[in-house]
């Protein structure tokens, strides 16, 4: 009878798979052995795989240049990276290795590219996209930006914003005009709150763009919070975008690029299947069918992709503390962290990852739930993607046993605020970053201790800076 964690894991997955392999009875990701991290930095622990975020890069532009191949489609592709996603240096590093132009969404967006550009790192052949609702300080840092050289594309997201662009911009300027598409049919509203409406951007442009000489209209922005998969609803909003373009297209001859937003899909389970060349290949070819239905020249294409780009470089490490047994039937693990201050999407919006455990799976295994280490009974963990449950290696009080979340690269720190103060005082993890040097073997830094008490009581307003110098 097979009832070891890896029978189980055989017998419901093809593995092992992708980045996920088992070296005897421990897990490997990315080649780590990841027992080797565990024992040497403890846990809790968030780890970030450096290398990952340029082969995301290089999967995307690889799929666009097939795609444009196959449908001999005769504009261009340009990837850009959404800041949002993962503001922190040592990704937005990678990004800009990979000559990565980037999309930002508020003011203090504009003052980290500024920095950047100070150091260097950013060249005046760079684009910035502004995205986003534009209140007055990002309206002020876009006119500084531009006035520095660098090419700025304001997206325009309500109708007032291209006047209050006018005072703060100079020269002349490339706009954009983001679509507020229609919402998922479930969805707890109708229209998407950002951007000028379908029926209202052939009006907009006769009414005002087209009456001043300032802004040219460059791009056509395009984005559903669904993000890109294959649906109907998917399909049917893209062609209706598609078909604004062009109609605006006629109208509006500096009209040359579209841009699709993000939302490529990440992985959520072992079972995920998504076949990204072919979901590419398939937004190439309508955008071009489309176009030739209408007799209008093919855009260039922009994508602005944030989670598909870093999230595979993240993972989450616990170690289970111990077991509690509620009733007949419910186990609890108790881990050494808490899901609503470390992956606070498992919380807010019941989200799931890849969970596995790390060692022992030549174990036995059993059906558990995860409680984190807040007071809050919302603080839990208890289904993965595929299956209304969890299972790991059996609890036992003389054996550790440690499991990972995987794909935590995109949000989960600024969501849960980095460095700031947690539910129930619950500190902020180790953060270590992993990359290989020239000749492949891996190497590591700590990019952030966990956060100590002396931190949090000093946030909190208990010790005064100078006490903590003492200590």
């Amino acid at each position: 009878m097979k009832t070891r964690y890896i029978d189980l894991i055989e017998q419901t997955f093809d593995f092992p798979k992708d980045e996920f392999g088992l070296k005897d009875d421990r897990l490997t990701w990315n080649g780590i052995d990841l027992m080797d991290v565990i024992r040497k930095h403890g846990t809790p622990l968030r780890i970030t795989y450096l290398p990952r975020i340029g082969e995301k890069i290089d999967m995307a532009r690889a799929g666009f240049a097939k795609a444009r191949r196959e449908h001999r489609y005769a504009g261009g592709y340009t990837y850009f990276y959404c800041t949002k996603s993962n503001h922190f240096s040592y990704v937005i590093d990678q990004v800009l290795k990979k000559r990565v132009d980037l999309e930002t969404s508020s003011a203090y967006d504009i003052e980290m590219i500024e920095l950047l550009m100070e150091r260097g790192e950013i060249g005046k052949g760079a684009t910035v996209l502004c995205n986003g609702f534009k209140d007055e300080r990002y309206i002020r840092n876009i006119g500084r930006l531009t006035r520095k050289g660098i090419r700025v594309i304001p997206i325009i997201d309500n109708l007032a914003e291209l006047h209050q662009l006018d005072e703060v911009i100079e020269g002349p300027c490339e706009i954009g005009i983001r679509i507020a598409a229609e919402e998922a049919p479930k969805f707890e509203f109708y229209t998407s709150r950002l951007g000028i409406g379908y029926k209202d951007i052939i009006p907009f442009f006769l009414g005002a763009v087209s009456r001043q000489k300032k802004f040219r209209v460059k791009l056509m922005h395009f984005f559903i919070n669904t993000g890109i998969s294959d649906t109907a609803y998917y399909w049917n909003e893209l062609s209706k975008c598609v078909n604004v373009y062009c109609d605006l297209k006629k109208l509006c001859p500096t009209l040359d690029t579209l841009d699709i937003g993000g939302g490529l899909p990440i992985k959520n389970s072992l079972n995920f299947d998504f076949d990204v060349d072919y979901m590419i290949g398939e937004i190439v070819g309508r955008i071009k069918d489309i176009c030739s239905e209408n007799k209008v020249v093919e855009p260039h294409i922009f994508s602005e992709f944030g989670s598909f780009t870093v999230s595979d470089s993240g993972a989450t490490f616990f170690s289970i503390l111990n077991q509690k047994k509620q009733n007949d039937k419910e186990k609890w693990n108790m881990i050494d962290g808490s899901f609503m201050t470390t992956l606070p999407d498992t919380w807010a919006i019941s989200k799931r990852f890849i969970m596995l455990p790390v060692n022992n799976w030549n174990e036995e295994y059993e059906r558990v739930f995860l409680g984190g280490m807040t007071c809050d009974s919302d603080d839990y963990y208890n289904s993965e993607q595929h299956i209304n449950a969890i299972y790991l290696p059996r609890f036992q009080e003389d054996r550790p046993q440690y499991l990972g979340f995987f794909n935590t690269g995109a949000y989960q720190d600024t969501l849960g605020g980095f460095g700031g103060i947690q539910h129930c005082l619950i500190p902020k993890p180790k953060h270590v970053l992993l990359d290989r040097n020239e000749r492949g073997d891996l190497i590591d830094r700590v990019f952030a201790p966990e956060q100590s008490a002396e931190r949090m009581l000093e946030l909190l307003g208990y010790l005064p800076q100078h006490e903590m110098a003492r200590k």
